[in-house]
């Protein structure tokens, strides 16, 4: 069920998420897989998630993730109206498993980052191999382009860097025969792209071709020939040999006519000369001269593995590909971004890491040198915080609490959120990638609050999805009751109360949307023979019902979505899809399913791409007939991550000991009124803290969850990319 992609633009980002329905549930690994790929983009192995996608990432201005410390989806929903500016900014909410090390499950595994101590006494990383604007102007590529990005006609070899790096030159010695590929177009920056990459061997003539392949913009082979040299073989050289000659010989992309690949076959057979070619062993410059292996600018820019031991044979159409998309990447991110990879520090560090491995094989069984005695294990995982570093960036992260369980962060419990607040106001401008961890304080995460807490949560969320009606004649008929209730959404329970002068009944519902719709649509209507009254329970929980009703009506989140009941249950979701299909700008069909049986509900969930349509469609859907039904419609309350947690809390055992419950339960009173003033002060400095922020910065807040020997919490995570109004985009 994906959602429809963002609107593309020039130069802001978007982000899209398939997060409406029960699948809402984000994994440590998934959102990790996130944060690398916002960090690094298409570098150091990182890909588009799987759960989400940003387009034009390149042009994300920054990365600001808030970590509430300790806290989990259990205070968002508690406190719900205190978290004013979290609510009516982010459009994307996720729940998010928890972890029982959230750090690690973070930042990543085997991080070198090392703290730095504030005056103030902040906990403070930054990267102390930073490459500074005035050492990028002493960097090669910078030195040989400039720092401005530049159309791919920028980068193609003049006549003179072909002359000195030996490619064949019209009218020179030794190409008699040689047929160009030049035509009457006019290159331009638009002009297409190819890869193009040559398998060499040794003949009494020299060095000849021997396999040819050839891709196009998108990465498919168009030719991929073996070519029979005009000479003898002395050679058809060794695998090693072979990329070896690869760096002198092959013109690793480019750039030619689509009218000139009909002819290809032809000119390959023979000698070419192509005067427009860009030479990605040239493009990646160093100094003196000296060039990056194929197989190494893959893996440190475009974060893939080529040319593998495991692999039989060369595979000249892998290298094409790689060698396109080096060139394309080049010229998408511009000198500067390429120069902050610092590719000379990468390789460096690939060769130390050899000479490591080689060493620990080298080694005798049963010897132990010394020094590796206080060496650390090997970690299973890179930190891509480590990535950050190595590409010139600067991460910072900034916290109160300790994080001593990844050796990120140094403990400062007297530190306040408000100076965390002020230290990140001034630093993270300067970041790339930011990591801000506010904290209620100990005295608010302690288990047995956090048990309370739960507790009330899980009452009021009961207390709302109930509702009472009636009064009923004394031999009232139960089905009919239970038919016009059901036709509002899915029923838990059904009960008769029996303690009053004429019967009513108690009726809890499994989604808010259906108590709410029965309060408006069948207060004061006749069921069962009796003009009834419905009203939800009457307690001090439930004073603010009214206002918290609107406000989760009024939830970002639940724009452009609406709820539709009265489905008969026979109706696949393909029938739903069928029928709703008249329906203007319909995104998504969100049909919820039982958690433990899997089948479907009697209600669904529409998203429009606009508000106007959402609102037409309740006025269409209000009385229609689908299949013999009559559906009854309202706009959505609770997303679909929500609807699940709900399900859980009214399914779960909560066996604990009342005496328990009551002590945990007053503990909490004393402190909730405190409690709602930190929460909201909480939201006010996450407020001001987005409102610094640049344009097209990704911004994700987490609730980390709770899980421990005490009990599990989910956490909650929330985010968008800011736009130019201030609020978080699709």
């Amino acid at each position: 069920r994906q959602m429809a992609a963002g609107r593309a633009c020039e130069k802001s980002c978007h982000l899209s998420a398939a997060l409406l329905g029960e699948d809402s549930e984000i994994s440590q690994e998934q959102l990790y897989e996130l944060l690398k790929y916002a960090a690094l983009g298409r570098c150091h192995n990182a890909a588009q998630p799987s759960w989400c996608r940003i387009y034009h990432q390149s042009h994300l201005a920054g990365v600001v993730v808030v970590v509430l410390h300790e806290m989990s989806q259990l205070h968002f929903y508690r406190f719900y109206l205190q978290f004013k500016h979290l609510r009516k900014v982010f459009r994307h909410r996720f729940t998010l498993a928890p972890s029982a090390n959230f750090p690690v499950s973070l930042y990543g595994e085997g991080t070198n980052l090392k703290p730095q101590n504030t005056p103030q006494g902040l906990t403070s990383t930054s990267s102390e191999c930073t490459t500074k604007s005035s050492d990028l102007q002493c960097d090669p590529i910078i030195q040989r382009y400039g720092g401005k990005k530049q159309g791919l006609t920028s980068y193609t070899l003049t006549l003179e860097e072909q002359k000195k790096n030996d490619y064949p030159i019209e009218g020179s010695p030794g190409c008699k025969g040689y047929i160009s590929t030049e035509c009457d177009q006019q290159r331009t920056d638009s002009s297409p792209l190819f890869g193009l990459d040559c398998e060499m061997c040794l003949t009494a003539k020299g060095n000849e071709v021997t396999r040819v392949s050839l891709v196009d913009a998108q990465g498919r082979c168009l030719l991929n020939e073996l070519v029979k040299p005009e000479s003898t073989v002395f050679n058809y050289r060794t695998r090693s040999l072979a990329q070896t000659f690869l760096l002198s010989f092959t013109f690793r992309a480019a750039a030619l006519p689509h009218s000139a690949v009909p002819q290809v076959v032809m000119i390959f057979l023979l000698q070419m000369i192509h005067p427009s070619v860009i030479d990605t062993s040239l493009l990646f410059a160093r100094s003196e001269g000296r060039r990056f292996k194929l197989k190494f600018l893959a893996k440190a820019v475009l974060g893939k593995e080529i040319q593998c031991e495991k692999k039989l044979g060369h595979d000249p159409t892998e290298d094409a590909r790689a060698a396109l998309e080096l060139a394309q990447f080049f010229i998408e991110q511009g000198p500067t971004k390429v120069a902050e990879l610092n590719l000379e520090m990468l390789l460096t560090a690939e060769k130390l890491a050899e000479v490591s491995q080689n060493k620990a094989v080298l080694q005798p069984q049963g010897c132990v040198f010394q020094e590796q005695l206080n060496e650390p294990p090997p970690l299973s995982k890179p930190c891509f915080l480590d990535c950050l570093l190595v590409t010139g960036q600067k991460p910072l992260l900034l916290g109160k609490q300790g994080l001593d369980s990844s050796g990120l962060c140094q403990s400062n419990l007297s530190t306040s959120n408000k100076q965390i607040l002020q230290r990140a106001l001034e630093d993270v401008p300067l970041s790339k990638f930011s990591i801000i961890q506010f904290s209620l304080g100990p005295e608010y995460l302690a288990s047995h609050l956090h048990a309370g807490l739960h507790e009330k949560v899980r009452s009021k969320l009961t207390d709302m999805l109930t509702i009472y009606a009636g009064p009923f004649e004394e031999n009232f008929c139960m089905k009919s009751v239970k038919k016009e209730f059901g036709r509002c959404g899915p029923i838990q329970s059904l009960t008769v109360v029996t303690e009053t002068f004429q019967p009513y009944v108690c009726i809890q519902y499994e989604v808010l949307e259906a108590a709410q719709l029965a309060v408006e649509s069948l207060n004061g209507a006749e069921v069962a023979g009796s003009c009834i009254k419905v009203q939800r329970p009457v307690t001090a929980a439930m004073l603010d019902c009214n206002v918290l009703i609107k406000e989760l009506e009024l939830d970002v989140e639940n724009e452009g979505v609406i709820y539709v009941a009265g489905l008969k249950k026979s109706l696949t979701e393909t029938d739903l899809q069928e029928e709703f299909s008249q329906l203007k700008d319909l995104e998504t069909l969100f049909l919820p399913k039982d958690l433990q049986s899997g089948k479907h509900r009697n209600c669904c969930f529409l998203k429009f791409q606009k508000t106007q349509s959402a609102v037409d469609a309740l006025e269409a859907i209000n009385g229609w007939t689908m299949k013999g039904s009559e559906l009854r419609s309202r706009n959505a309350l609770a997303p679909g991550h929500l609807w699940k947690w709900i399900w859980q809390m009214n399914h779960s055992n909560g066996k604990q000991g009342k005496h328990i419950f009551y002590e945990k339960m007053e503990q909490l009173s004393d402190s909730e009124q405190d409690l709602r003033k930190k929460v909201k002060k909480l939201d006010q400095h996450i407020k001001k803290l987005y409102r610094s922020l640049q344009n097209n910065t990704l911004c994700v807040v987490l609730f980390p969850g709770v899980n421990s020997t005490h009990g599990s919490q989910p956490g909650l995570g929330l985010m968008g990319i800011k736009d130019d109004e201030g609020r978080s985009t699709c």
